[in-house]
């Protein structure tokens, strides 16, 4: 062959394997496009679903401050997005994890009660009754959750705790959120003898602020030891960020399990019968239990409500009693 020959045969060799190349990666970026989009519809909530939570957050024992940060600040990352849902239950998932919250703020005063007789002391109340110690620190926490975050708000919840010092706390902005609620937390356990649960409350409404929540979400309390509260600075930063991570595991899984039983009990209420069921079964999807005489609705027409719910299966009974029984999801 002549050197043009070969010359033209080596120009059209280069020319098919860069157009092959081309394709390789036109291709390559199309696979990885349609990857990314897979990939965000299994991120962003489709449908009346929770997304789940990743499985690096929740997996494995990281001890080094760093990946302990990083891990808290992805799990609350991802809270967030299970709290932007505008279809899940927000007032009944915050009342659930308001009773969480109380049951260990009464642990940590070494008291018997959990939540089965915590519901009692408040759903049972009577007027003229006292709630008790235990049902005093349930009512805080649920006082806490139902109001928007605010100084006025927590005066109203924590009256040991001066104003000026809640507004200090809560308009602070130097530090991370889980940073200000560790410093805002080891405060007032050093001001306030045997304040855990004042403390408490006011770290998770710092929390709650320092993330653009509107309402009070029960975050710390629901998982730091009484031991961690006898830690300071360094050590007490660090066991908020363990607590941060185990808690949204358990918050998502929460929510999880509640979106479909709220969807399910607003599907039942054509089938019920009572003139003010509608208006009940809101109040079943916004209370972590409900007294039948709570109810809309007579006495009599409220019980046979709620042992129809019962029987479809959109209600449980919570106590397991014949008499002074409660009712929820």
């Amino acid at each position: 062959m002549s050197d043009n020959a070969n010359l033209l045969d080596a120009t059209y060799k280069f020319k098919v394997r860069r157009f092959l190349i081309n394709i390789l990666a036109i291709s390559a970026a199309t696979r990885y496009i349609s990857n990314m989009e897979f990939a965000r519809d299994n991120i962003i909530p489709n449908g009346r679903t929770v997304p789940r939570l990743p499985s690096w957050i929740s997996t494995g024992r990281i001890e080094e401050p760093e990946d302990m940060a990083f891990l808290s600040g992805a799990a609350l990352s991802h809270l967030h997005i299970v709290l932007a849902q505008d279809e899940l239950p927000h007032a009944l998932l915050r009342d659930r994890l308001a009773l969480r919250a109380a049951e260990a703020c009464v642990a940590f005063t070494g008291r018997p009660e959990r939540a089965g007789e915590l519901r009692d002391a408040i759903h049972l109340l009577r007027l003229g009754d006292l709630p008790g110690p235990a049902g005093e620190i349930y009512l805080s926490w649920r006082r806490a959750v139902e109001a928007q975050v605010s100084v006025k708000t927590l005066c109203r919840v924590l009256p040991r705790l001066e104003a000026g010092q809640i507004a200090t706390w809560l308009n602070a902005r130097q530090g991370g959120p889980v940073s200000r609620a560790a410093s805002a937390l080891e405060a007032v356990l050093n001001d306030v003898p045997r304040g855990e649960v004042p403390a408490l409350i006011l770290a998770d409404a710092i929390l709650s602020q320092a993330l653009g929540w509107d309402r009070l979400v029960p975050v710390l309390a629901c998982h730091l030891k009484r031991s961690d509260l006898g830690m300071r600075r360094h050590d007490l930063r660090l066991a908020c960020h363990r607590a941060v991570i185990q808690s949204v595991i358990d918050s998502v899984r929460l929510a999880a399990e509640i979106l479909p039983k709220a969807d399910y009990l607003r599907t039942v209420a054509p089938r019920l019968r009572a003139k003010q069921a509608i208006p009940a079964i809101e109040m079943f999807i916004a209370r972590d239990a409900v007294v039948p005489s709570a109810l809309p609705m007579p006495d009599r027409a409220a019980r046979r409500l709620c042992d129809r719910l019962v029987e479809l299966g959109a209600v449980r009974e919570l106590t397991g009693r014949s008499t002074f029984r409660l009712y929820g999801l």
